[in-house]
């Protein structure tokens, strides 16, 4: 049974009074969430604005990528690595007043991993036996088999915990435990949170926010330098940032991503069911010329599905460098000497649609003639990632360390391949660091070898930010534009 935690604001209010400077922030985003449920769908932009600020996990991950305690405050792992014991904090309250128990995150978890689950990360969840709510602060996970990195599964957005009362309405009205509650969302405008004053944890030192979305770069370098806006989350202009730097009222964050920008293949649509197209392909691509004129230099150049920071990152970017003359006589050795026709189809952000200009010339050199079709994100989750309806696509992965996909025959791109199926099933359940590596090494080459994507760069992290505004992430370990310690300069 649940019950309303009361008397709470008052308190809340009275430690965050002291603070003179707190106001309201205006965040600029150039993708809007195609709805507000970070547990059913694969856009990155739903857990920018709801990640941390209104929903939270057990775990969730730091500034630094680090997982830290989220709503469990403590955990015990059984010594055979199969039993997670989590110890909710108390006190913990949703934004329509019910209590956070342990029955909340059994629902959530049971949800995730359901048959009819439509959580876009389902797989995270694979590995659940059971999940049993010892008493009300007490969760006991079971897993069917050691999994080393669960914790970390837990801290995705994929896995917050949401209340079973709020799920009929969770995509137009979403209710947390964060320190911003939702307030208004303006389609195709803004959504606008304000300060959760019975927040269990630190209260937010912002009375609220607005994340304002913005496609257009044109239109993001007007209303930053208006100071219409107060920061801009990954600034989709690029060969502004130079005037940004040299004006004083504002900051340049030059951060890491965890974004592989990829060309992905649909492994299964001929021509691309043939290892020789796709690396065909691979070799028509200039990394360096798509950094300069899309990024104008801001990005790293990767080989394989792994980000360049991560300490076992392979640098295999050699199994397919730029060679036009290898691309044309590996398309002739597969039967395409007079090359071929296919769809080229970009989602809205920059890093596609102008790299996606730049790719189409580069591949019409080699003899691939690409039909392009700017597509908005509902249309690309629709068409490509849903419907596998391409031949081509442009996109950058965000999640954190995400390698596992290319183990799920039926995502997107349609890569199945039972070697690699059976090494990610064992690097899941290793416990050794060392041995994490080696495994993690060796799927890195697999696919790099196998090329199943054309690999572009590891998306940077470029946003201006008002240079009294202090506390916005520099890097983004996840898709997140996490607010919770965001202020003004006093």
């Amino acid at each position: 049974m649940k019950r309303l935690l009361l008397g709470t604001a008052a308190m809340a209010a009275m430690m965050v009074s002291g603070s003179a400077m707190a106001r309201d922030v205006t965040i600029g985003l150039q993708l809007e969430p195609p709805h507000l449920d970070p547990t059913s769908a694969a856009a990155g932009a739903i857990d920018q604005v709801l990640y941390s600020n209104v929903f939270e996990g057990l775990t969730r991950f730091s500034s630094d990528g680090s997982v830290i305690p989220g709503l469990a405050e403590s955990w015990e792992i059984s010594e055979d690595g199969l039993t997670y014991t989590f110890s909710l904090r108390e006190g913990v309250s949703f934004h329509d007043g019910t209590v956070l128990d342990a029955g909340d995150v059994v629902f959530s978890l049971d949800r995730a991993r359901a048959e009819d689950s439509t959580n876009a990360q389902k797989a995270l969840f694979g590995n659940i036996a059971t999940v049993e709510a010892t008493d009300d602060t007490t969760v006991t996970v079971t897993l069917s088999a050691p999994q080393g990195n669960f914790l970390f599964n837990m801290a995705w957005g994929d896995a917050v915990i949401v209340a079973p009362e709020s799920i009929e309405d969770i995509k137009a009205t979403p209710i947390g435990t964060g320190a911003f509650k939702f307030s208004d969302w303006r389609q195709g405008d803004s959504i606008t949170l304000t300060r959760n004053d019975d927040y269990w944890g630190t209260p937010a030192r912002l009375d609220g926010a607005t994340f304002k979305f913005i496609s257009d770069p044109t239109a993001a370098f007007a209303a930053m330098m208006a100071e219409d806006i107060d920061a801009f989350y990954g600034f989709p202009a690029p060969e502004n940032l130079v005037q940004f730097e040299a004006d004083p009222r504002f900051t340049v964050l030059a951060g890491n991503t965890e974004g592989e920008t990829i060309l992905a293949m649909n492994n299964k649509l001929p021509p691309f069911d043939n290892k020789l197209v796709r690396q065909a392909v691979s070799h028509a691509i200039d990394r360096s010329a798509i950094i300069d004129g899309a990024m104008f230099g801001y990005g790293t150049p990767i080989g394989s599905h792994f980000a360049p920071h991560n300490p076992a990152y392979v640098d295999l970017t050699a199994n397919s460098e730029f060679d036009p003359e290898k691309a044309k006589a590996l398309l002739a050795e597969a039967g395409f000497a007079d090359g071929f026709t296919t769809t080229l189809k970009l989602p809205p952000p920059s890093y596609a649609r102008r790299g996606g200009e730049i790719i189409a010339a580069q591949l019409r050199a080699v003899g691939i003639t690409t039909e392009i079709s700017n597509l908005e994100w509902a249309q690309w989750l629709e068409q490509a990632f849903k419907g596998k309806d391409y031949g081509l696509t442009i996109v950058s992965h965000t999640e954190p360390m995400d390698i596992g996909i290319y183990a799920r025959p039926d995502y997107y791109f349609q890569y199945d391949n039972p070697e690699l199926q059976s090494l990610i099933s064992d690097l899941d359940v290793e416990n050794d660091p060392k041995k994490r590596v080696a495994m993690m090494q060796e799927a890195q080459k697999v696919i790099s070898e196998d090329y199943v994507n054309a690999y572009l760069f590891q998306l940077a992290l470029t946003s201006v930010v008002r240079a009294d505004l202090q506390g916005i992430w520099a890097d983004a370990p996840t898709q997140a534009v996490d607010l919770t310690a965001v202020s003004w300069a006093e």
